[in-house]
């Protein structure tokens, strides 16, 4: 579905990424994990279209995505929920989710709100509400939940788990397993490496902008590599 070859972009005369190369097939979770500044949040962005490439190509679903504008990626199926949530504190619930769908206007639209107060049921009773008077894991609930109103076949996940306590964390990572049976595929980038490897089944190890390791999660949390350098253990 999503193959990236030879990925590089700067900041400036900065360059973060320096060549990466990962693949995400139809299905599946895909992690991407690393430490802070290890250029995580660049990927995606730069998958997103918000962040420009300077060299390497980006494929989705066949057809080249590199020079695609941001706002055509989500109309071919690529939908972003950002590090840091960035939610529209002053707009209710409701109007964060109608935003989230701003590229339809069918009667689907009503629909896909009622599935995602079903699978985030804080949401229905706060629908009114202010979305800057929620709390972080209702705010990350809704985050995920607006990428999915533009109804994306992959979804880029960037740091969901970031400064919530741990019962939340588990929330939020069964939600993400639970996107499989919609047929979403999900990139997901965690600095939370073990948890993400948890639900995921291939992924990647990122380090100061190139990868390091590549495998099946469950080998990659086997690696005493890894396990050390990434998982405390």
């Amino acid at each position: 579905m999503l193959t990236v070859e030879g990925l590089r972009s700067r900041y400036g005369r900065i360059e973060v990424l320096h060549g990466v190369d990962l693949h995400v097939d139809s299905g599946e979770i895909v992690a991407v994990v690393g430490a802070n500044g290890a250029g995580k949040t660049t990927l995606l962005r730069c998958l997103s279209g918000v962040q420009p490439v300077s060299a390497g190509q980006i494929m989705f679903r066949g057809e080249p995505l590199t020079a695609v504008p941001a706002f055509r990626r989500l109309q071919r199926g690529l939908a972003q929920s950002p590090e840091g949530r960035q939610i529209f504190t002053n707009l209710t619930v409701e109007e964060n989710l109608r935003l989230g769908a701003f590229i339809y206007e069918d009667e689907r639209v009503d629909r896909d709100m009622q599935d995602a107060f079903a699978m985030f049921p804080i949401l229905r009773e706060k629908r009114n509400l202010a979305a800057g008077g929620l709390s972080g894991g209702q705010q990350q609930m809704l985050a995920i939940a607006r990428a999915l109103m533009g109804r994306p076949a992959c979804l880029l996940l960037d740091e969901p788990s970031m400064g919530l306590a741990p019962i939340l964390v588990a929330q939020i990572f069964d939600v993400v397993k639970s996107l499989k049976a919609l047929d979403v595929t999900v990139l997901l980038v965690e600095q939370n490496a073990f948890g993400a490897l948890s639900i995921a089944d291939r992924g990647y190890v990122l380090e100061t902008g190139r990868i390091s390791f590549e495998g099946a999660a469950a080998e990659l949390i086997a690696d005493p590599r890894i396990r050390e350098a990434y998982l405390g253990i």
